[in-house]
């Protein structure tokens, strides 16, 4: 008895681990490397294609409440995360490369997993299955799933630049996080006075997109999560300023006053040699984007590693197609997992592998499949995505507004997070304790 699962990015290969564990084989299908998505560019597992942010890290927040249930799940995902960490403040961010080759070695060093080379273009019919092949699902098996289901839906993702330490102008930056929270040098600031910024608004807005690919061109919807810098920069000349380039919290030790307008820049890698464009997903030309970036000031002779890209993201109408245990409607040994069931962000995506590959291994060994009290994080997320009463279903990431509200709901803000987390924790520790989940 075995089971398949489709697909080794993040939600695959929690899916798959959780099945590994309980004793059951597993048949793990991962089309890389001989084939790779238009965002993928290493063979690495649970690659990282956008940011190598997992958001807050607090538990009294929606991101840290998440990552910290998925901890009390025995999640494979956060024990690699946790030793690949690089300094970002508040967040849980990590070496991107390091993080990818402890999650593929887990994953290879599993005795009953079985890893497979191929592209699957057909659900299997052989096994329990769970599909987990992401927002870039490939052509084949996307129709495959679209004759299982009806028509499917796309948006764009688009990602950011990154540039090299040594080719930031620290005489035009500085270190620090914001309102002092975290290490020092866990960012870096590029701060823009009002003239600074008028130029470089103007410049952005005017600036050449570049032309989308064809397989980009099915049903385009831009998902307000990953807004390239220049589509929000449209919608008003202070959007960006009360956005990605905020500059509360901060403070230009240059004048002694807050700027204008600031960029920040989080560490790619646990080195330090590479810095992240914080909320700066671009689609524009890569000649564009070296010359309406380098006009912040700090980046006028930036070095690009890799330039911002856009690409197109898949996901299934999951109100109408999935149970809350994340099996089709239509087919109770077929689960589905990741940001394919419009979840949204890379813990969302794994915490989702979770809960399928749990219940995929309680199918195959005549258990109850398990849904997460709507009190928890992943519960009320999972939950979300399967309701039914969801009509315009659009992706949906980790936050506390999806969370049943609380009996006697605190006044303040700080205070209420965290009773929802001293919530959401004891009733998963009670849970995991009355059905022996980990």
């Amino acid at each position: 008895m075995y089971i398949n699962v489709i697909g080794a990015g993040l939600a695959g290969c929690e899916a798959a681990y959780q099945i590994a564990k309980r004793g059951v084989d597993v048949r793990l299908y991962e089309m890389k490397p001989l084939k790779k998505s238009p965002a993928h560019h290493t063979d690495l597992f649970a690659e990282l294609v956008c940011s190598n942010s997992f958001k807050a890290d607090r538990v009294a927040s929606a991101a840290g409440l998440l990552k910290q249930e998925m901890r009390e799940l025995d999640s494979l995902l956060m024990k690699c995360a946790d030793k690949c960490r690089v300094p970002a403040g508040g967040a849980l961010a990590v070496d991107r490369t390091l993080f990818a080759e402890a999650v593929t070695e887990a994953i290879k060093s599993m005795p009953n997993i079985t890893v497979i080379s191929e592209e699957i273009t057909e659900i299997p019919t052989d096994a329990v299955t769970v599909i987990a092949t992401g927002p870039l699902t490939s052509d084949a098996l996307s129709e495959s799933i679209c004759k299982l289901f009806g028509e499917g839906l796309s948006f764009f993702d688009a990602a950011a630049p990154i540039v090299t330490r040594e080719s930031i102008d620290d005489s035009c930056s500085f270190a620090a996080s914001r309102y002092d929270k975290g290490g020092d040098d866990d960012y870096i600031n590029c701060p823009l006075n009002k003239e600074e910024y008028e130029i470089f608004y103007n410049a952005l807005i005017n600036a050449e997109r570049a032309p989308l690919h064809d397989f980009d061109v099915y049903n385009p919807k831009v998902y307000e999560g990953c807004m390239p810098i220049e589509v929000m920069a449209g919608r008003g000349e202070d959007t960006i300023r009360f956005g990605p380039m905020k500059p509360v919290g901060l403070r230009d030790p240059r004048t002694g006053h807050r700027p204008w307008a600031c960029l920040q820049l989080r560490k790619e890698n646990a080195k330090g040699t590479m810095y992240n464009l914080v909320g700066f997903q671009t689609n524009l030309k890569f000649g564009e984007q070296k010359r309406v970036f380098g006009l912040i000031p700090a980046l006028k002779n930036a070095d690009f590693v890799r330039y911002g890209v856009m690409h197109r993201n898949t996901f299934i109408d999951s109100p109408r197609v999935l149970n809350a245990d994340l099996s089709a409607k239509c087919r109770d040994d077929l689960f589905f997992a990741g940001q394919l069931t419009g979840v949204e962000g890379y813990m969302e995506s794994a915490s989702s592998g979770i809960i399928a590959g749990i219940n995929a291994a309680n199918k195959l060994l005549g258990k109850d499949s398990i849904v997460l009290p709507d009190v928890t994080e992943i519960g009320a997320l999972l939950s979300y995505i399967t309701d039914e009463t969801v009509e315009k279903f659009q992706p949906m990431g980790a936050n506390l507004g999806i969370l049943p509200e609380l009996e006697n709901r605190p006044r303040d803000k700080k205070l209420r997070a965290e009773k929802y987390a001293e919530r959401a924790l004891e009733a998963l520790k009670q849970f995991i304790s009355e059905r022996d989940v980990v």
